[in-house]
């Protein structure tokens, strides 16, 4: 079973295959080829933004509630430190 590409593997790859197509210098049948294997790199690259996408808002909503938006306005007036209240 062949190894999984990275992310940046895979976009090279989808690259290659763009410049190639686009040349039309290609049989059909080979160009069928690439195609299939683009459509299969699009894809995998899709699948790792979604699960990317996912991850970094549980770390955001894992932040929630910890971090507290102060005004620089609010921070000069009270004199207070540009940092999250403690509970």
């Amino acid at each position: 079973m062949a190894k999984e590409p990275t992310f940046k593997q895979a976009i090279e790859e989808l690259e290659k295959i763009t410049d190639s197509l686009e040349s039309g210098e290609l049989e059909l049948e080979k160009s069928l080829a690439l195609f299939e294997r683009g459509t299969e790199l699009i894809k995998f690259c899709q699948d790792k933004l979604d699960s990317t996408q996912t991850k970094v808002q549980a770390l955001i909503d894992s932040l929630e509630g910890e971090v507290k938006s102060v005004s620089l306005e609010e921070a000069a007036n009270e004199g207070a430190p540009l940092e999250a209240d403690e509970g």
